[in-house]
């Protein structure tokens, strides 16, 4: 056990802190669309000359800066308008940073992984823990050669780092580039423009408790009317007073609507985010607020009635209900998704799988889930799997983020709570104890099955193997039946097997003697008795 690596305690995963819903903008005049054309584009023009200033300073931003640039939007739009602007230049920056250091630290881990193999012999064998030379000298040769072009990129990463520049594009990198290849993405010119156009504009707010509605920019009333405060430039557009323009239609949310009309009814802070799709041609309105996060359930009340462990996979969620002693009670479910197609389906096809996950749980009583902390950061590279391309793709394909991030906020709504463990071995430590022994002739337990076992033993603190092996002298019942299952404090552990009567064979049940005797033979008798039988005496003599 020296080798392995030290595992991280399983935690219960903390609820959400934040609400999000969507609903569509309906009945709008061809009026309507102009405003919000107009005032979107305005707004991202300024939101794109920003974003380039906060760019520009880099790491010498400060407070002061900040207040001058926002100064200086606010003429041309409003005070709150500019505040919504440079707060999302500020997080849009940020998250830019953090993109650029896990980059860099991707590129750091090719070129070392790389230069560990160049330093080989030609077919020399890896180990568990580092991969080994390369098979050719030609292999070894084009290695060679990405190795240099690997350290270039990462100078060029490492200098940008430092001087803290980062590369923004609003609108979207992808979406820049598909620019170029209109025909591979089946769009005219036009279509790619207006989709490029409604991706920079800026049409978010802010909330503010204690005013009305609980935001001043973007309002929206509790019968649904919405209205916005138009920046200075276009305040000849308005129809309200104020400065301030009303939509002809009304909204509706379905999802947690009486949680929104509660919060604007008390006027506490709602943020909303207008948005156009231009491919339905709809507008639609999402409605942010955050939340008081949900208070920590402690680990050994999460687990008191159980667990149901899940192995997360490309296609489908493997899970297992676990006892409260670690062992697998019922049949193995499998909840498969296709995350073909579509972001909007991809999207469904989680959250399907998870709904239905969830809703197993809550009939088998089960209050927590098991789930792995993965994180494949330093694992999508080519340089860490070589020439297993499938693999690559497979694991570039796993939904953790997406997965986690839903499953928690679901779960958290039913009142389920995730308990996050260390996933390293769960696969292999599963496959070795659990899969065999639960494999019958109306049952075939998958690998995954048995790793979902391995994950759920885990968050309950019990070790991954089935049993614990007594002494050759005391591997019988005479000393009790020993196992991990059981904790010291439980009665009788230490006692024997309790005696069932009946003959001690597989092919004969417990009660054949009281039975036998009563049961009506399957097979014909000769129709001559013993008492008439009379022997031949041909064949005596």
């Amino acid at each position: 056990m020296g080798g392995l690596r030290k595992l991280a305690a399983p935690f219960v995963v903390p609820g959400p802190s934040g609400v999000a819903i969507r609903t569509r903008l309906g009945q709008l005049t061809a009026a309507d669309e102009e405003v919000l054309r107009r005032v979107g584009a305005h707004l991202g023009t300024l939101a794109c000359r920003d974003l380039k200033a906060r760019c520009r300073d880099g790491l010498a931003h400060d407070a002061q800066a900040w207040a001058v640039r926002k100064r200086d939007l606010t003429p041309l739009s409003s005070a709150r308008w500019a505040g919504a602007i440079t707060r999302a230049t500020h997080e849009q920056w940020a998250l830019a940073r953090r993109c650029a250091l896990a980059h860099l630290q991707c590129l750091q881990a090719g070129v070392r992984t790389l230069r560990h193999r160049l330093s080989l012999p030609l077919g020399a064998k890896g180990s568990k823990r580092a991969p080994g030379g390369y098979r050719s000298r030609r292999e070894w040769h084009a290695k060679a050669r990405r190795l240099q072009v690997l350290e270039d990129r990462l100078a060029r990463e490492r200098t940008a780092w430092e001087a803290g520049t980062v590369h923004v594009v609003r609108g979207g990198k992808r979406l820049a580039r598909m620019r170029h290849q209109l025909p591979a993405a089946q769009l005219t010119q036009a279509q790619w423009r207006a989709r490029w156009e409604a991706a920079r504009w800026f049409l978010r707010a802010d909330g503010e408790s204690g005013k009305r509605h609980g935001n001043e920019t973007i309002r929206i009333s509790p019968d649904g009317e919405v209205s916005l405060k138009l920046p200075v430039p276009l305040s000849n557009l308005a129809n309200a007073p104020h400065g301030r323009y009303v939509l002809t239609g009304r909204i509706h949310f379905a999802h947690r609507g009486t949680q929104w009309a509660d919060r604007v009814a008390a006027n506490r802070a709602v943020a909303y985010r207008i948005h156009h799709d231009t491919a339905r041609g709809r507008w639609y309105v999402t409605a942010s607020w955050q939340v008081s996060a949900s208070p920590a359930v402690p680990l050994a009340a999460a687990l008191a009635d159980g667990v149901i462990g899940v192995d997360m996979n490309a296609d489908h969620l493997a899970a297992w209900r676990l006892d409260v002693h670690g062992n697998p009670t019922g049949s193995p479910r499998r909840f498969f998704y296709d995350l073909s197609g579509i972001a909007g389906h991809r999207d469904a096809q989680v959250r399907h799988a998870l709904t239905r996950l969830l809703h197993w749980a809550r009939a088998c009583g089960v209050r927590a889930i098991a789930v792995e902390d993965l994180d494949f950061t330093a694992e999508k590279t080519r340089e860490k799997h070589g020439r297993n391309k499938w693999f690559r793709r497979l694991v570039s394909g796993l939904p953790t983020g997406r997965l986690r991030a839903r499953l928690t906020s679901m779960a958290d709504a039913m009142g389920i709570a995730i308990v996050a463990v260390d996933p390293a071995y769960t696969s292999k430590w599963g496959a070795q104890h659990w899969q065999k022994p639960l494999t019958s002739t109306t049952r075939r337990t998958t690998r995954h099955d048995a790793a979902s076992i391995a994950i759920g033993r885990r968050a309950q603190g019990y070790l991954l193997r089935r049993r614990t092996t007594p002494p050759r002298t005391h591997q019988s019942d005479g000393c009790g039946h020993r196992t991990v299952q059981a904790p010291p404090d439980t009665p009788g552990r230490e006692e024997t097997r309790r005696r069932v009567p009946g003959p001690r064979t597989r092919s004969v049940p417990p009660d054949a003697e009281r039975t036998r005797a009563t049961r009506t033979p399957n097979t014909v008798r000769d129709v001559r008795s013993e008492r008439d039988w009379v022997p031949d005496l041909l064949l005596i003599h």
